[in-house]
């Protein structure tokens, strides 16, 4: 295909190229100016309703909405004329005239774009003194709350459930000063995407439930990390305060989600600040278990595994770091390795957004368990062998055969909580962190491999899971353990063709490719 054409043009002094068909808002993105804007959004379709991006082009014989108005050839722009930046200071004054300004209340604080515009451009105060316009709070459905008051009718909520979700659920009611979102008549949103409304709201009119009050945007730790809920693998930010997660977010990446996340992906995160989690390692004495160091523990899982053969249990939760070492140890004593994986009844599609879905399986790491050998079964525990060693990797073997696991010689549980069958069972106990606590890679359904980033710290002694399976192979005479994921990384990459050349640094924040596809890799 013949490259696309080329234009030249220069925005605020500085001249760029771009491709024909580019508007001059994301042109000027390219030689880092940011055009103030409410209505549009990259992953929707164009509106021009906000009037905020108006921007001044030479010749033209008025102001120009950026985001509406494409590149020309040999066109100069003007951002912060002082044209733009009174059409653009009346804009503000219109939209906060029925605004409530009540800032220190708005979950939207600190991360709201009508609050940092206002302040960049707007005036140093308002001439509006009449009583300002008031609609109560209303219950949209699902995740979210419509705060009427402080909403300016950007339509970005309404446009993406008309043309991603394509679940017409919101209109604009009313007209002039009396205009809102609506809900049609016995409709809310309870679409599995409609969270996404949140996000793309610029001000805090569009709420979530869940996350209502609970921080201070300036409150936050944020992390780039990938969402584990099902094998879509989509790209979020995890937002920590005092070392507890309290809300996700997407992430854009347009090989795999967009700019989009799922309500099941973005709700569950709970199961990341339980407060039952092992904080120490354990081995049995007699009857109990009892808190041992970090070698000690180590030394005797080793003793349990001396000549004996391995049979690993593994979430497909784990990271490809430890999924690649624990296929390893299994190997290494002739072992076997499974996985079992919880699914849903169906897929969720966003409708608009091609191969963008909440996916059957739901667990991040199926395709990555897949190539590394893992058995699928629903009765995993079937492959145990009399007098094998299990080891039972961040799996809590909920519902599983007793019978089945009394075969075992002696079970290994490498985990980040402790099952009740494992009080009375487990040999050895090594505490592991969960994704949001340490580095590491998961592989989704079409075999992008992807990054996730350490969030908070792991509770007590617990270690990252490659740390402590490195360690492990090493006490048993495989090598000297990792000090980094990114080490780990690399024996993977070394060791398994499909990842042949990766590491962290190439993988970026995007992601790679395997080298092979699967055949009859399933979602």
């Amino acid at each position: 295909m013949a490259d696309a054409q080329m234009i030249s043009l220069t925005i605020e002094g500085r001249p760029t190229q771009v491709a024909a068909g580019t508007s001059i808002l994301e042109a000027a993105k390219t030689v880092g100016v940011l055009i103030p804007h409410y209505c549009y959004h990259p992953g929707l379709p164009v509106a021009g309703v906000c009037r905020m991006c108006l921007v001044e082009v030479e010749k033209a014989p008025k102001l120009a909405p950026a985001c509406a108005t494409a590149v020309a050839d040999g066109q100069v722009v003007l951002v912060h004329s002082e044209k733009a930046l009174e059409a653009r200071k009346g804009v503000l004054e219109m939209l906060l005239i029925n605004h409530p300004l009540d800032c220190p209340i708005c979950d939207q604080a600190g991360e709201c774009e009508l609050q940092d515009y206002t302040y960049k451009e707007g005036r140093a105060e308002g001439r509006y003194r009449e009583p300002k316009r008031f609609n109560p709070v209303e219950d949209f459905g699902g995740d979210v709350v419509y705060v009427a008051n402080r909403c300016i009718l950007c339509t970005r909520c309404v446009r993406f459930m008309d043309t991603m979700a394509q679940d017409p659920v919101l209109n604009v009611s009313e007209r002039g000063d009396r205009a809102l979102i609506g809900k049609f008549e016995g409709q809310d949103l309870t679409h599995a995407w409609a969270g996404n409304v949140i996000d793309l709201c610029p001000v805090g009119a569009l709420l979530s439930k869940d996350s209502l009050n609970k921080a201070r945007a300036w409150e936050l730790d944020r992390s780039a990390s990938v969402c584990p809920s099902c094998t879509q693998g989509c790209n979020m930010i995890v937002e920590t305060r005092d070392q507890q997660v309290v809300r996700l977010r997407p992430r854009s990446n347009e090989a795999v989600n967009q700019y989009f996340m799922c309500d099941h992906g973005r709700l569950n995160y709970r199961w990341t600040n339980r407060q039952d989690r092992v904080e120490v390692p354990m081995v049995r004495q007699g009857a109990a278990l009892a808190a041992a160091d970090w070698e000690q523990a180590l030394a005797a899982a080793a003793a349990l595994l001396n000549g004996k053969r391995a049979f690993v249990l593994a979430s497909p939760m784990l990271s490809n770091e430890a999924l690649f070492l624990l296929q390893r140890l299994a190997r290494k004593s002739g072992g076997a390795w499974a996985f079992r994986v919880a699914t849903a009844a169906d897929e969720a599609p966003l409708p608009g957004v091609e191969d963008l879905a909440r996916r059957r399986d739901l667990a991040a790491n199926v395709r990555g368990a897949e190539l590394f050998g893992f058995t699928r079964s629903e009765s995993p525990l079937d492959g145990l062998q009399a007098g094998d060693v299990l080891i039972v990797a961040d799996d809590e073997l909920d519902g599983a055969d007793a019978a089945a696991m009394a075969k075992a010689g002696g079970i290994v549980v490498v985990g980040t909580c402790l099952p009740a069958w494992a009080r009375h069972a487990a040999s050895v106990v090594l505490p592991v962190a969960n994704f949001t606590e340490e580095d590491g890679t998961f592989t989704n359904l079409r075999g992008r491999v992807q990054r996730f980033t350490q969030a908070k710290a792991a509770p007590g002694l617990a270690r990252p899971s490659f740390f402590v399976l490195g360690d492990l192979l090493a006490a048993i005479g495989d090598g000297r353990g990792y000090f980094t994921a990114a080490d780990a990384f690399l024996a993977l990459a070394a060791a398994l063709p499909e990842f042949a050349g990766m590491s962290y640094e190439t993988l970026g924040l995007k992601g790679a490719m395997v080298q092979t596809t699967m055949a009859g890799a399933g979602a």
